[in-house]
This record gives structure tokens, C-alpha cells and sequence, in this order.
């Protein structure tokens, strides 16, 4: 961590800010699905007592990407097959009212902006490159429920998406599954640029659907 990351730590709401550094670090993949996050170290790392990085951790288990266990300490969230297929199932809905809701107030800029995203993903998909396509597919996501307009719904889906990105970066979007999952992005715009709310709710429903689905047939420890 940089000297100016320490600074702006130290002047802002410190564990707020820690919660997020260490989210990012959990979602980048320096910890594993089951990882022990030692309370010490990072406390070390970010050269800060125990109580600000306890108190951000016991908020990261609020928002299941860890948990704690109790004289253990905490560690990172390992999913069930049943928990996984839970979370697709809750989120397949939120993501079909945020396209409803997107389709029936999206701007001629917003239609612009997510025919933008599409272009920047068709590149990345005729190259093959993975990396490029799942930095760009998390934004449009993002977009999309954003611009719905229902900061509740906005805040819900993230945390579940947070809580499936270790899965879905390992385990997703292998062989065609990436153009499979980018097709459904054409649909799913086309159906918010015409402003059809039914047709726009059941292809983001649809595409969370076929993503669990992709997941299950290709991470044999979550079946």
C-alpha cells in the first residue's frame, strides 16, 4: 500500500476506507473462498491498530464476503452449491426489474452509453481476451442497475454480486460461455433501446439465469 493510500486513510473514515481495501484485495484474489484473514496482519500491512480492521472485517461479514467464526477469527466466504444457486436466483430478479426500470426512463445518452459498452465487449470478445472482457462486463453491469434509478435495488444487487465474483472470475466465461453470455448483452440492450420494459425484464432475467447455469456446468465443486 502506498504512502498516499496510508494518507488518506488516516484523514478519512477509517474503517469505511479499510472495509474497502480489503474488499478489494478478497476480489482480487489474494485470498481464496475459505482463507483465514488474519486481523494482525493487515493490521501490520496498513500500519493501524486491530480496531479499525476488526471493526471493517465485522462489516465485510455483514455483506457475506467473510465470516466469522467464533476463538477463530475471520476467514473468507466459502459458498454452497445451495447458497450459490440461492444467490443467482435473488439477484435473476432484481436484474429483471433494473432492466423494467431501465427500459422505461433510459436516455437517448444512457442508450449511447450501454451501445458503447457493447462495442468495447464485441473487441474483446473477437481478440479472446478474457481479462478485458470481465473488466468491462462488471462496469456494464454496474450501469445498468445504477441507471435504473432504485438505489435499493442498485445496493442489494452489488452486495450479491460481490459475494459471487471469486466464483465467477474463476469459473465463468470459459471456453464459449463468453459468447454465449455476450449475446445475451446485445439482447438485453436492444430490448431497453426500444423501450420495451417486459421484453427488457425478461432478457436481464434470463442472462442471470444462464449464467448460474453456466457456472454449475463448469465449477464441479459447486454442483
Amino acid at each position: 500500500m502506498t504512502l498516499n493510500a496510508i494518507d488518506i486513510l488516516r484523514s478519512n473514515s477509517l474503517p469505511t476506507l479499510l472495509e474497502q481495501e480489503i474488499e478489494r484485495v478478497i476480489l482480487g484474489g489474494e485470498f481464496a473462498p475459505g482463507d483465514h484473514v488474519n486481523e494482525k496482519e493487515l493490521a501490520l500491512r496498513f500500519g493501524i491498530s486491530r480496531g479499525p480492521v476488526r471493526e471493517a472485517l465485522r462489516s465485510l461479514d455483514s455483506s457475506g464476503l467473510v465470516e466469522q467464526v467464533p476463538n477463530r477469527g475471520f476467514f473468507v466466504r466459502r459458498l454452497t452449491a445451495a447458497q450459490a444457486r440461492d444467490i443467482y436466483d435473488v439477484r435473476a430478479v432484481l436484474f429483471g426489474l433494473a432492466g423494467k426500470l431501465l427500459a422505461e426512463r433510459i436516455t437517448d445518452e444512457g442508450v449511447d452509453q450501454l451501445r458503447a459498452f457493447i462495442a468495447e465487449m464485441d473487441t474483446a470478445v473477437a481478440a479472446n481476451d478474457f481479462e478485458a472482457y470481465v473488466k468491462i462486463n462488471f462496469v456494464f453491469h454496474e450501469f445498468i442497475v445504477v441507471s435504473a434509478g432504485n438505489p435499493t435495488l442498485a445496493q442489494q444487487y452489488m452486495t450479491l454480486v460481490k459475494q459471487l465474483r471469486l466464483y465467477r472470475a474463476r469459473n465463468l466465461m470459459l471456453g464459449d460461455s463468453m459468447h454465449a453470455s455476450h449475446q445475451e448483452h446485445h439482447a438485453m440492450v436492444d430490448a431497453v433501446a426500444a423501450r420495451d420494459p417486459a421484453r427488457a425484464s425478461l432478457a436481464h432475467a434470463r442472462h442471470v439465469e444462464a449464467a448460474k447455469e453456466r457456472l454449475m456446468s463448469t465449477a464441479p465443486n459447486l454442483k
